[in-house]
């Protein structure tokens, strides 16, 4: 499958979302060629000792959505994986904000590296974090060597 056609498999319920999702909440909500939108809405079991969701939430949504995006352009056979991730915070998500959607696009995607940018924002549009991935483009059956 390409990587879009896997993507919208999983969005149909075709095929299961990853642990991740699952574990955290969150799900594939749309999907398009170069884009991705998850869902997740705030709770308490994602609270960090101060109160509010941890960073690392909205960080994992954002990486999923924006490498989804990357996911998005790539042909059947093809893996990627994220090596570089900056989040932005902007304002704290907490169990009153609601549902908040993670939209992606790519900004880029050549033979071997793709870049895309993301933001968390809710329901009126109130932005609480963005960010940018760099991903690398592989082939998994070509062996990965280590120099």
């Amino acid at each position: 499958m390409t990587g879009l056609d896997y993507l919208r498999a999983i969005e149909r319920g075709d095929i299961p979302p990853p642990p991740i999702a699952r574990l955290l909440g969150f799900r594939l909500k749309g999907v398009d060629f170069g884009q991705a939108v998850f869902e997740l809405e705030p709770g308490e079991h994602h609270y960090n000792p101060i109160g509010m969701v941890h960073g690392g939430v909205a960080s994992t949504v954002l990486d999923s959505a924006m490498g989804c995006a990357v996911h998005s352009t790539l042909p059947a056979g093809t893996g990627y994986t994220t090596i570089e991730l900056k989040i932005n915070f902007i304002r704290p998500l907490t169990s009153k904000t609601g549902k908040v959607l993670c939209e992606a696009r790519v900004v880029h995607t050549g033979s071997t590296i793709a870049t895309a940018e993301g933001k968390l924002v809710d329901k009126d549009g109130r932005l609480y974090a963005h960010g940018t991935t760099t991903c690398i483009i592989f082939d998994p059956k070509r062996e990965i060597t280590r120099d």
